[in-house]
């Protein structure tokens, strides 16, 4: 089994602690160090655009009641020379860009590219850059860069619209990123027919709006429209990127390998059934200039309360532990729902990994496959950075050997 770090750089009142934004990247740095000396392979980073505090303002807040900053890292490309240049293993990954901010996909290909074609001038150049790619979690982010309802037609069908918006970005991303020289008028045509819609109210609906009673299919105007263009730099090699489509959609996955070679990430809430016909569909949809499909090409995100305290017994490790963990959950639904659903608090204890480092051990060779790679998430509404590192360590010297006891 494989052990990354994911990092969410969240600026939160945590037990009346509220870190300014140069204490919460001087935590970061600390860890991801800690992180690179102790072995983990990479340090995955959460990358958030545009206040949280600022949104909950306006109408139709998303977050109303979240306190600070749900992320600060609003760059990966900006953010990864800096980690390299602290570390000598650690490899990076964002988790994720959304293709949708910043100027969109085509400003989005030509940084990468620019950013891989200086990073091979690094001392840390044989060490990868790991880069998720969605649409993106919140649409407070993405609406200042035009990723709104433009008419009626497009208000009534956003939930699948919206998905056939990524699907365009994700095009035109991956081709500039390959090096392809081509147009807007070169990309299909975007559309929805009934197969789209949950419903046959909301296809009703959407023909309604559209004016097209009797229409099969509705086509919409693309969302971006460019003549023919190439990014720079041209002569970039792609060998110190690895590529992950940030979606459970299973046409997505195989669409984006059919342009590059690109893993899955983050199914942590998806179903073990369904990232099981993952893993049984991508060794043939996988790019072949991937080569071999891994387990590890699609890394899965969980939380990690663990206590090994010294002079405690294992049942008050355990106990601790998971006090940990509903304090932190408890936190976390309150911030960002304002409710508390105990439910739901509880779901989410069991889907984390919690306890004393034989029971976090036991939990990981229950819930997941020999060869998977988890990104362990050790920060969770956590300022206390001597107390991740000290988490970030137990792992590594107490639960990793009982998991991976042959290596």
């Amino acid at each position: 089994m494989l052990f990354d770090v994911f990092f969410s750089i969240c600026q939160t009142p945590v037990d009346g602690v509220h870190p300014s934004e140069q204490q919460m990247f001087a935590h970061f740095f600390e860890q991801v160090q800690a992180a690179d000396e102790l072995g983990y392979g990479i340090a995955w980073v959460a990358e958030s655009h545009l206040s949280c505090e600022v949104q909950k303002h306006n109408p139709g807040a998303v977050i109303p009641n979240f306190v600070g900053e749900i992320g600060l890292n609003t760059d990966i490309l900006l953010l990864a020379p800096h980690i390299f240049a602290r570390t000598k293993r650690i490899e990076v990954g964002a988790a994720i860009k959304s293709l949708f901010c910043n100027g969109g996909p085509m400003a989005h290909a030509e940084a990468v590219k620019s950013f891989l074609t200086l990073h091979q001038f690094s001392p840390a150049a044989q060490r990868r850059l790991h880069l998720g790619i969605a649409a993106g979690r919140f649409p407070f982010s993405s609406a200042p860069y035009g990723i709104v309802p433009r008419n009626d037609a497009e208000k009534v069908a956003w939930p699948a619209l919206k998905g056939k918006i990524f699907g365009e970005s994700l095009e035109i991303f991956l081709r500039f990123l390959r090096g392809d020289i081509f147009s807007s008028n070169d990309l299909p045509a975007t559309t929805l027919s009934r197969n789209d819609m949950r419903s046959d109210e909301d296809w009703q609906k959407l023909k309604s709006a559209a004016g097209l009673p009797l229409a099969q299919e509705i086509s919409f105007a693309q969302r971006w429209s460019f003549p023919r263009t190439g990014v720079i730099p041209k002569e970039t090699s792609l060998q110190a990127l690895q590529l992950y489509v940030g979606s459970h959609e299973a046409k997505i996955q195989d669409f984006a390998n059919q342009i590059l070679p690109c893993g899955v990430l983050n199914l942590s809430i998806t179903p073990g059934d369904e990232i099981e016909r993952t893993h049984a569909r991508m060794p043939t949809t996988f790019h072949k200039d991937g080569g071999p499909w891994e387990r590890a090409l699609m890394p899965r995100t969980v939380l990690v309360f663990l206590d090994a305290t010294p002079g405690l017994n294992t049942a008050q490790q355990s106990a601790r532990a998971n006090e940990k963990a509903r304090k932190a959950l408890n936190t976390y639904w309150n911030a960002l729902e304002g409710t508390l659903d105990p439910a739901r608090i509880e779901n989410a204890v069991n889907n984390a990994l919690v306890g004393n480092a034989v029971e976090v051990a036991a939990q990981l060779k229950e819930r997941f496959h020999a060869d998977d790679r988890l990104m362990l998430w050790f920060d969770f509404f956590n300022h206390n950075t001597g107390e991740v590192m000290t988490a970030m360590r137990d792992f590594k010297r107490f639960v990793a050997p009982l998991v991976n006891r042959e290596a």
